[in-house]
């Protein structure tokens, strides 16, 4: 099923490229740097080898099919959130319909204290890797300690031959409140624009790919700062309604995971990408059919309950024509 624009030639070609948090995939083992200790198997999660396997392959299936009804193949670009190390992200390429794909990843350790980061899978076939690295997100609370959250991984690579920048991002969560935390996002936004900043200084008109869960939607602060600097679009934001989201939160839909491009993927220059279509794969299979989460994302866990499911979001997407 998956492998047939792979085998001709990139005409009237759509590569998918995608955003999917996780939720917590933390391997069986304890790592005594982080704070991973409820996901081990006598640790409050009570996570065993059993429950492990089987999130993987829930998550290789899922990752297998974001876009295939209109590219009857995997994506080409997938940025992963919440994903606890290496060793998580090469078991979870090596599963199920993923293992047959030459997925290769880009990862850094982060200093989150959870021990949770975010990573890039790509197609090796499709994309290569020029450069990476990991952007320090230097947060601090009011009383002067550093919040030690998820860096923004930057990758510099070709697609089919045509170079964009990849930002992969994860921002501080909302736990201590809305607006008590809003200067945090507003910050990681100020990073990346200041690091779009000097790509621009030896690179003309670059392409930009902006991937993440942003813990704010389309109109908040955060990201309309990013919109600002008149370099993006996002698709996402028309995505958004009462009743559909990336992620659900007390009945009300959420879209915190969004995939933002720059504008010149609106060209349809010989060689390049041109943006075709942006979607929430929210699939039959990734929803909860009863009980009290009917109809949201079927999770792994509600608290301490194991469900069984997938995630607590469902992936997003764009689509990139390549012309011809």
């Amino acid at each position: 099923m998956f492998f047939s624009i792979f085998k001709r030639k990139k005409v009237n070609a759509l590569f998918t490229i995608g955003f999917y948090n996780l939720e917590n995939l933390f391997d069986i083992h304890e790592d005594s740097k982080t704070l991973d200790n409820d996901f081990t198997p006598n640790g409050y999660k009570k996570w065993s080898k059993k429950r492990y396997s089987r999130k993987l392959h829930k998550l290789a299936k899922t990752i297998a099919e974001v876009g295939t009804k209109a590219t009857n193949n995997p994506p080409v670009l997938m940025g992963i959130a919440e994903v606890e190390n290496k060793r998580a992200i090469k078991d979870l390429i090596s599963t199920g319909p993923l293992k047959d794909i030459d997925y290769g990843y880009v990862h850094y350790d982060s200093p989150d204290e959870r021990g949770i980061d975010t990573a890039l899978i790509y197609h090796k076939n499709y994309f290569e890797v020029l450069f990476s690295e990991p952007i320090t997100l230097l947060i601090f609370e009011k009383n002067g300690r550093r919040d030690a959250t998820r860096d923004i991984l930057y990758v510099k690579g070709k697609l089919n031959g045509e170079e964009v920048h990849i930002f992969v991002n994860h921002w501080p969560s909302r736990r201590d409140g809305d607006q008590e935390t809003s200067f945090k996002r507003e910050q990681a936004a100020e990073t990346i624009l200041g690091y779009m900043k000097t790509i621009e200084e030896t690179i003309e008109n670059p392409n930009y790919i902006i991937m993440g869960d942003f813990n704010d939607g389309p109109k908040a602060k955060s990201i309309q700062k990013l919109m600002q600097s008149e370099r993006l679009y996002n698709p996402m934001e028309k995505l958004l309604t009462p009743e559909r989201g990336s992620a659900n939160y007390k009945n009300s839909w959420l879209m915190f995971d969004q995939i933002m491009v720059s504008h010149n993927f609106f060209n349809y220059e010989k060689g390049t990408h041109s943006f075709a279509h942006a979607n929430i794969f929210d699939e039959d299979f990734l929803v909860e059919f009863e009980g009290k989460f009917k109809g949201t994302p079927y999770r792994t866990y509600a608290g301490k309950k194991y469900i069984g499911g997938y995630s607590d979001h469902f992936p997003v997407y764009v689509q990139l024509k390549y012309n011809t």
